[in-house]
């Protein structure tokens, strides 16, 4: 369950890192709601058995984890304004 649930997650960060910066940017301004969507979309498609949904909450829990982290490091987009994190991106 743990590893099917990170490797549902690592297949989550890479679509999110080939993402444009702004488009990721603006999305981490809507973090709780990302984590939300993803969650759901990962439950719904792996729902059926005790083990898929395990990984599926446990690929959600990744996500929220990895979308904290980046919002802090990288800040976010909000109404146009960049708000760095720790570490400003060139746009």
């Amino acid at each position: 369950m743990f590893t099917t649930g990170f490797a549902i997650f690592l297949g989550l960060l890479f679509i999110m890192a080939k993402l444009k910066r702004k488009l990721m940017l603006r999305l981490l301004h809507f973090d709780v709601l990302l984590d939300m969507a993803v969650t759901m979309l990962v439950l719904y498609l792996h729902w059926g058995s005790f083990e898929g949904v395990m990984a599926a909450t446990i690929a959600g829990l990744f996500t929220s984890l990895a979308t904290t982290i980046a919002k802090r490091m990288f800040g976010c987009i909000r109404g146009g304004e960049y708000h760095p994190g720790k570490f400003t991106l060139a746009l």
